[in-house]
């Protein structure tokens, strides 16, 4: 292999440290070539002022896609931007904004991007961008979020004319205490609503809603702000920020930004030398463990480097890791690569944030709290440590390197997993395949509910209201239940209720458990009460910037997790257990032996254990819990097949249980194919005979009350879905089912039965049985 590119020089000597005899981890590479710019004129409409600050700066024209969705915003029109990573979004919606401000010093405006990280950027590139001009002594740019103090909150509300916030302190903070924003409110011209892909599923429901609210309150002050949208990667822009805002959008989608030459690598870590999983099946070296390794590597060679990581606790494991190495091979370099993740406190994120933008970390490894658009200039190289679950995202991380127009490597490193193991086996389903459409959902009414209530709760609803949210029939069941009043002007909230507190509009249930030190009393961070029962259990290993601590006790009643620093050898993951009773058909298709159907559920879930891992994966030992159990009202995909077909494919009705449950796990694994999610987003059951179908079923449902859209997705792409899973399974070169097959990480059951062999048979006859039905 010809290593030519900067990307692919460096991957070069990383591989050169490979052992002699090693099969190459490196599956697949592609070079993505450079783009040039193209530049237009600069809007006879922008302030003198405003051209002079931008000028400054060393921007001498515009791109093109920053003119159109200027001009359209100044126009008036709500526009979505969507191009690609350090493009210049910001400028797009900081030339109209600042012009107006510039013209009309009462005219206010909100910014709201889904983190505080790169809502605290933006707030300091806007303050740079003024700074030291008179015509914007008055605009007082100001962070509103859950890291601000209560004395600058109200200084904020009182003088600031450009909030920068969240969309959680929206709701709780804003819409809830609108008289107090009343002045705000009444001269609010634009809403920047950044990072648009990221509002998808259950999270993306909320926002909407939230939005919504916002608008109908600023209309209620006699506002009529404009909505620009802005997003790297989204595949219906417009259609995206419509349903956001509930009101039609235009997009800008034609990137004229330069780019530098980028090289993406797939990268499959290799099998470890005797180490044997559940049920003595090969296990691979972890992607954690791998990403440490080439992180460490990168930054010996002087790359500044980010590596993502799918949870929090792999994030802290794989920094830790190239620290290790580090010491081991360059100990200069060794406090210069450290973890960044959700969950930290606010101080502890501040510094890290400012390590990493003034170039005194060379390497971070982070969840995808710095997959958005935070300014960090000049990195050479990200490793994307598991596939994140949607096309859209992989780019977006893919994106954080190069962002100065130069050469840059991406390595995305598969878990052992069947989607990961398919992709980089399967580049083009990766490399060419469209980003996803956003999935949202705010009429689902587990969440237009508490919504309603809100929006009674600050302005009593209208018939008008009603009609925009959609809402007619979850109006009427409120009103049922006594949650909401009539009255001639309109519908109020019963007494007593407090909605807004009641949401948690990241989907998280339960409020959050705080995690504090019981040797030292320190608060180390939270997470929420549904999350915590997988996470800080009793026996949980918990890591916390590179510290190494135990739980030793689950307060749920009193939202408690207290923990001792320790260092075991080993790591922990959940097992949980589940039932599913069906209780609606809403869709279904029926292929002669086989039916496939779109279906509500209840599914009770707990808890029951958790496994001890050593640090090369293989399992020490399994731990029993009593955890409460939860139920849980969502959707589900779900087939059955008749047991006389499974006997006729090959089937026999003693592998019954074991081959239907491989095949849900397989498809689990590999419902990220077809649906913005990944396994932890979504739950599944399999059985060789359910009470509710008398027959061999298997669910795959949503993770979330009503629903998330995830299994719709599945059951109207079944026949994709269910090829790609035969594919990954039949491929995999384990000889009786292994992580990046049929084993899953959260199996209630230990992974028993599985029967690989003859899952790949029921794989196969679903297919013969949906392809004949449509041939």
């Amino acid at each position: 292999m010809e290593l030519r590119t900067y990307g692919t020089e460096l991957l070069g000597r990383t591989l050169a440290g490979e052992a002699a005899d090693a099969d190459s981890p490196l599956t697949h590479l592609a070079v993505i070539p450079t783009r040039t710019a193209q530049f237009g004129e600069w809007p006879e409409w922008i302030d003198a002022e405003v051209h002079a600050a931008i000028t400054e700066q060393g921007i001498a024209a515009p791109w093109l896609h920053q003119v159109a969705a200027a001009e359209l915003a100044h126009a008036g029109q709500h526009v979505s931007l969507c191009t690609g990573t350090a493009s210049g979004k910001s400028l797009a919606y900081q030339l109209p904004i600042l012009t107006r401000f510039a013209h009309d010093p009462h005219a206010t405006a909100l910014y709201l991007s889904p983190t505080k990280a790169l809502g605290t950027d933006q707030l300091r590139a806007v303050a740079q961008l003024i700074a030291g001009r008179p015509a914007f002594a008055h605009l007082q740019p100001c962070m509103y979020d859950g890291d601000t103090d209560r004395e600058l909150r109200q200084w904020a509300r009182l003088h600031s004319r450009w909030i920068f916030t969240n969309p959680d302190m929206l709701h709780i903070g804003i819409n809830s205490t609108h008289a107090k924003w009343r002045q705000f409110l009444a001269k609010l011209t634009y809403i920047v609503v950044d990072e648009c892909h990221h509002y998808r599923g259950v999270f993306g429901s909320h926002t909407a809603l939230v939005l919504q609210r916002l608008l109908r309150l600023a209309r209620h002050y006699g506002a009529d702000p404009v909505v620009i949208g802005a997003s790297a990667t989204v595949s219906n822009p417009a259609e995206a920020l419509s349903r956001l805002i509930g009101e039609p959008a235009v997009a800008v989608t034609e990137d004229t930004s330069p780019h530098g030459e980028r090289t993406v690598a797939l990268w499959e870590p290799g099998f470890l030398d005797g180490g044997l999983g559940e049920n003595e099946a090969p296990v691979r070296r972890p992607a954690a463990a791998e990403a440490a390794r080439l992180l460490a590597d990168f930054v010996i060679e002087g790359a500044r480097t980010l590596c993502f990581v799918r949870s929090r606790r792999g994030t802290e494991i794989t920094a830790l890791r190239a620290q290790q190495l580090l010491t081991e091979a360059a100990p200069e370099l060794a406090t210069r690569v450290a973890a960044y993740r959700a969950g930290y406190l606010a101080d502890d994120r501040r510094q890290l944030e400012r390590s990493l933008a003034e170039g005194t970390l060379l390497g971070v490894a982070t969840t995808n709290a710095l997959e958005l658009g935070i300014d960090i200039s000049g990195l050479d190289a990200v490793i994307v440590a598991g596939y994140p679950g949607t096309v859209a995202s992989f780019w977006q991380q893919a994106g954080r390197a190069g962002r100065r127009g130069e050469g840059s490597l991406v390595v995305l490193v598969a878990r052992d997993d069947p989607l990961d193991t398919y992709l980089v086996h399967h580049p083009a389903a990766l490399l060419d395949r469209s980003v996803e459409a956003t999935v949202t959902d705010p009429t689902n009414p587990h969440i237009l509910g508490p919504h309603l209530l809100c929006a009674a709760m600050e302005s009593p609803l209208t018939p008008a209201d009603i009609e925009l949210f959609n809402a007619q029939d979850v109006v009427a069941q409120l009103t049922n239940d006594g949650l909401l009043r009539r009255r001639k002007a309109g519908w109020y909230p019963a007494p007593g209720i407090d909605p807004h507190a009641d949401i948690d509009i990241r989907g998280g249930m339960g409020g959050q458990v705080l995690i504090v030190d019981a040797t030292t009393s320190r608060l180390l961070g939270t997470v929420d009460t549904a999350r915590a029962k997988r996470s800080v259990h009793p026996g949980a290993v918990y890591l916390h910037q590179g510290e190494s601590f135990v739980v030793d006790e689950l307060d749920l009643h009193d939202s408690l997790a207290l923990i001792h620093p320790e260092e075991p050898d080993w790591t922990t993951s959940p097992r949980e257990d589940s039932e599913v009773e069906i209780l609606r058909t809403l869709h279904s298709q029926s292929y002669g032996a086989l039916t496939v159907a779109f279906v509500e559920v209840r599914v009770t879930e707990q808890v029951i254990g958790y496994l001890r891992k050593a640090r090369s994966g293989e399992i020490l030992d399994s731990v029993a819990l009593d955890m409460p159990e939860e139920v849980l009202e969502t959707k589900a995909v779900m087939y059955t097949v008749d047991p006389d077909a499974l006997v006729s494919a090959g089937v026999p009705p003693e592998a019954f249980p074991g081959a239907l449950h491989a095949s849900e796990h397989a498809a689990i694994g590999m419902l990220g194919l077809v649906a913005t999610c990944d396994r932890w987003d979504i739950g599944g059951l399999s059985t060789n005979l359910h009470p509710g179908t008398s027959l061999p079923t298997v669910f795959v449902y949503d993770g979330y009350p009503g629903g998330a859209g995830f299994a719709e997705r599945g059951y109207d792409a079944f026949r994709i879905w269910m090829q790609a899973t035969h594919d990954a399974v039949a491929s995999c070169t384990c000889p009786a089912g292994c992580p990046s097959c049929v084993q899953s990480p959260k199996c209630g059951n230990g992974n028993e039965p599985l029967d690989k062999t003859h899952a790949i048979k029921v794989l196969a006859l679903l297919l013969r049985l949906v392809s004949g039905a449509l041939s």
